[in-house]
């Protein structure tokens, strides 16, 4: 019944006898390249698992998600889809808290640095575009997000940086480390506890990669556009 829906609307459009293009398609292909997604576009899902509605969740959960969404002005996909598990959600914001707001020798910027070029290299959309946003907005660069995700090499980093990238990506790649890899981040200020944290930020992402693609997570379209104007915060 739907195809032959479809053939009579093809027929009163005037493509039942298809131009060149359309040739060879399928009623469906020419449906498609004729009405386009109009009156058929849908919301991609946030996730394939179920998100719970926030008004049913924990109150320390709700509470969370009020915070966060006040004080970014919309809230990140991430909460959601993780809140599909409360106790599995305090856990991983918990432990999200105690490096990423850590206090030490390593700055918001150079913490989103490993979160970018680790996500990049396990392939992960959600956290490449959510941690990318960041990214330009502590390092004051437009550019610096995209520069990463693409090639770190490549990227206008410094040698402080690059050496962080080094030592992230050999622990993102689960490659053994040596006490020669820690002082290379030695030399460059780091002390024992700022190497711990890179390492542990690469490890909890490594985590949280492979939960956005089991979950197929999608970021939030308001990350897209962050940072990259100077008026961005």
């Amino acid at each position: 019944m739907a195809f032959r829906a479809m053939r009579i609307g093809l027929i009163r459009m005037g493509y039942l006898n298809s131009p060149p293009l359309l040739r060879g398609k399928s009623m469906a292909q020419k449906f498609v390249a004729v009405v386009g997604n109009r009156n058929m576009s849908q919301e991609i899902p946030i996730s394939r698992f179920p998100v719970p509605n926030i008004d049913t969740l924990p109150k320390d959960i709700q509470e969370r998600m009020k915070e966060v969404e006040e004080k970014g002005g919309f809230l990140p996909n991430v909460f959601k889809v993780l809140a599909h598990r409360p106790d599995e959600f305090r856990a991983f914001f918990v432990y999200y808290d105690a490096l990423m707001l850590r206090e030490g020798n390593l700055t918001k910027a150079e913490k989103e640095l490993v979160v970018v070029a680790t996500s990049s290299a396990n392939s992960c959309l959600y956290c490449i575009v959510a941690h990318g946003a960041l990214l330009r907005i502590y390092s004051k660069n437009p550019l610096l997000g995209d520069q990463v995700t693409a090639n770190w090499h490549c990227a206008d980093l410094t040698e402080r940086e690059k050496a962080i990238i080094q030592f992230a990506m050999r622990v993102c790649r689960s490659e053994t480390i040596e006490d020669e890899h820690i002082a290379a981040l030695e030399k460059h200020g780091l002390n024992t506890e700022d190497v711990w944290d890179v390492g542990a930020i690469a490890g909890l992402f490594a985590l949280s990669n492979r939960m956005a693609h089991l979950t197929n997570m999608q970021p939030n379209e308001e990350f897209y556009s962050l940072g990259r104007a100077k008026r961005d915060k």
